[in-house]
């Protein structure tokens, strides 16, 4: 199973991503995070931020997940870009695939700004923006959009995805039976 975590630039994707696997790592063993932050790292930073280059990042970041969930391990990742054609591929190549779309605006992520790099737009020093100067593809066809405007705790999301995971419900049901 992939578990598709997405939303612009401080939506809240790593954490939310964290938090489930925290939740569920002890009960599910073969549960993985892929992180598009820690993904970009392991390739040493060899891309830049340009469109061309987060599609890029979004097809090793696909590549690592597809090949992993073939070896039976749940993987949730957490992955800025999506464009139509992208998150096309997820539904038609992961074999149990749930995408959830944190949806925040622009406002929101610049109140939080946890990497300053809506500061650093704001100032010139930053391009290649996703949701300013690149293009950001609201993702349609999502099972679960989580309105992150609302004043919602982590653990209210995290509450929300899992009802709509089945493996998560069976856990959370077996969990409160001992």
């Amino acid at each position: 199973m992939v578990i598709w975590i997405t939303g612009i630039s401080g939506a809240g994707k790593t954490t939310i991503a964290k938090a489930l696997t925290s939740k569920y790592k002890k009960y599910l063993p073969n549960l993985i995070n892929v992180d598009g932050d820690a993904i970009r790292e392991l390739f040493g930073k060899d891309l830049d931020y340009s469109e061309r280059s987060r599609v890029l990042q979004i097809q090793r970041i696909q590549k690592i997940c597809f090949f992993l969930s073939k070896q039976e391990l749940i993987v949730i990742a957490s992955a800025l870009y999506a464009s139509p054609d992208l998150l096309k591929w997820n539904r038609e190549n992961f074999t149990d695939y749930f995408e959830v779309y944190l949806k925040a605006s622009v406002d929101l992520v610049k109140k939080r700004d946890p990497k300053n790099l809506y500061k650093k737009y704001d100032a010139g020093i930053e391009r290649n923006i996703v949701g300013l100067d690149i293009p950001w593809h609201e993702p349609k066809e999502s099972n679960i959009e989580i309105n992150m405007q609302e004043e919602l705790t982590i653990d209210m999301i995290v509450k929300k995805i899992s009802n709509k995971i089945k493996i998560f419900q069976n856990i959370s049901l077996e969990s409160n039976e001992n």
